[in-house]
């Protein structure tokens, strides 16, 4: 009763208690719209996918061995809300998901270069910091304090292009691609406009390199031409219309646009950003975007960007479309993960353990019939393609012997794949960060198929490895098994051992090339390619 009640109020828009735990909260509004739609779910998944799909998740690789035999065979009942907390709380967390926030900020360039932002973005995971003091530490960034260094290589890399710059603020914190109302009113959302693009940049149009740090002038215009009429001035003006007035919105002075000059040039000759203007456009900016009446936006794109990471799907889609004309595909539910978010400081991690403990991302991705639901109505897991640090180290660890981590302490586990991660670095930048409608690229296909490097750094047989173990193995349907089971962190399904065996028995004469042949069969099927 307490879940149809919970439904109904998400789907009128009415505040719900603030007890209702996330998990129930999900729930209840995705089994609400199933219903209603009539959509046949899929079952749960089995709990050896289930520690897979939720270590990759959060952590970046597979579990191990003695992870899944651990979690496969407890009989706590708290095991999978215990297996969360312990990933939350690992170091790897605040790496791997740096590394996606990393991505998500900076684009295509993103993910791959590991420097100061994914630095601060790690530190700041790491002590669990709320999104909207990163938020405003990314936006309003001080070199000079450590806990903040590094966070100024968002801004940076895009201030010589203000257009670009206003763009990719407004896509990456509030959700939204303002440069269709560049030029013209936007076509297909009667709400947006030119004012709404300028207003946005006449915040940030201010703001320079000063000498590899963020500058800001005191005093700035932005002007445009409209579709019809005369040329316009812009007002400082966030996304939902509020206006800011200002009378440093003008043109410099002579003697502004001199002690600029001035404080541009002490601080390219000391390295160091000049102090901020009396009044900071990009300041008040993050102000403004975070008033009661506007933190809807903010809120809204980061539980929609993490919905979208661990389920495969956003509720609003695409990404960067998260305004009134594009309607979620639970209002009631977006809305309430966005007010518990605020209510709660923006405390991701309380976010994102109410989504990795739902039923909704706990789905198996088999589904038993032709009539396969909309990604929408997540009725069925969807398939989420490996990330290159989840790809590289996943591969280093499918060749890894499984009693390397017997015994081990989950600390020592913990640096022990770190190393592991590391040494698969390299690999993973010649990886591409998937994306929507993902199919694996000509030059990975190529890499796998003769590529030397996939040979010698994940397919050796030295000490320590998987195939270097087998080579002592006599009986071939058991070493199948344990590849199977070490690669894919499940058991072997009826015939697959002995597939794999009968392929061994023909080549007892290089069984070593054998089980390479196996182990490459194995790393490059979907399977092992995809979460799922």
């Amino acid at each position: 009763m307490r879940l149809l009640c919970l439904a109904v109020c998400l789907a009128s828009g009415t505040v719900v208690a603030a007890d209702v735990p996330l998990p129930a909260l999900i729930d209840a509004a995705v089994a609400a719209k199933q219903q209603s739609e009539e959509v046949a779910v899929a079952p749960q998944a089995d709990a050896h996918t289930l520690i897979r799909r939720t270590t990759l998740d959060l952590v970046g690789r597979p579990a191990t061995p003695q992870e899944v035999a651990a979690f496969v065979t407890s009989t706590d009942a708290d095991k999978r809300a215990k297996l969360v907390d312990r990933l939350l709380a690992s170091p790897a967390f605040a790496r791997y998901q740096a590394y996606l926030f990393e991505a998500m900020l900076n684009g295509d360039s993103g993910g791959k270069n590991g420097g100061g932002l994914r630095e601060y973005l790690t530190t700041a995971l790491r002590e669990n910091r709320p999104w909207d003091q990163m938020f405003r530490e990314m936006m309003l960034p001080d070199e000079s304090d450590a806990a903040r260094k590094g966070a100024s290589d968002f801004l940076r890399p895009k201030l010589n292009d203000t257009d670009r710059l206003t763009t990719e603020v407004a896509v990456a914190f509030f959700g939204v691609n303002v440069s269709c109302a560049q030029c013209h009113d936007h076509p297909h959302v009667s709400g947006w406009t030119q004012d709404h693009f300028y207003g946005m940049k006449s915040f940030l149009a201010r703001s320079y390199d000063a000498g590899g740090t963020v500058g800001e002038r005191a005093a700035g215009l932005v002007k445009y031409k409209p579709t019809k009429g005369p040329e316009r001035q812009a007002k400082l003006m966030f996304l939902t219309g509020t206006v800011v007035d200002s009378d440093t919105v003008r043109e410099l002075t002579k003697d502004e646009q001199k002690k600029d000059k001035e404080l541009a040039d002490k601080a390219k000759a000391s390295k160091k950003a000049p102090p901020p203007p009396p009044f900071s456009a990009r300041a008040k900016l993050v102000d403004v975007a975070l008033e009661p009446k506007n933190v809807g936006y903010l809120s809204k794109n980061i539980v929609n960007r993490l919905w979208h990471r661990f389920l495969g799907f956003g509720l609003v889609n695409p990404l960067d479309q998260l305004h009134a004309e594009n309607r979620p595909s639970h209002p009631g539910l977006l809305e309430a993960l966005a007010k518990d978010t605020v209510a709660h400081q923006f405390d991701l991690k309380r976010l994102l353990r109410g989504i990795v403990l739902s039923e909704t991302y706990s789905r198996s991705s088999r589904y038993d019939s032709e009539d396969f639901p909309l990604p929408s109505e997540f009725a069925v897991a969807q398939l989420k393609p490996l990330t290159p640090v989840q790809l590289g180290t996943a591969l280093k660890l499918a060749n890894t012997d499984p009693k390397t981590f017997d015994g081990m302490k989950s600390e020592d586990v913990e640096k022990r794949v770190e190393q592991i991660e590391s040494q698969a670095r390299g690999f993973a930048s010649m990886i591409a960060m998937p994306t929507d409608h993902f199919q694996i690229g000509v030059s990975e296909a190529l890499l796998f198929s003769n590529g030397d490097r996939v040979q010698k750094e994940f397919l050796s047989d030295g000490g320590g490895t998987l195939l270097g173990r087998l080579k002592t193995e006599k009986d071939a349907t058991a070493a199948a098994k344990l590849m199977i089971e070490t690669v894919f962190g499940r058991p072997a399904a009826d015939g697959e051992a002995k597939a794999f065996a009968d392929f061994a028995a023909r080549r007892t004469d290089r069984q070593s090339d054998a089980y390479r042949h196996m182990l490459w069969a194995l790393v490059t099927s979907a399977e092992f390619r995809f979460n799922h």
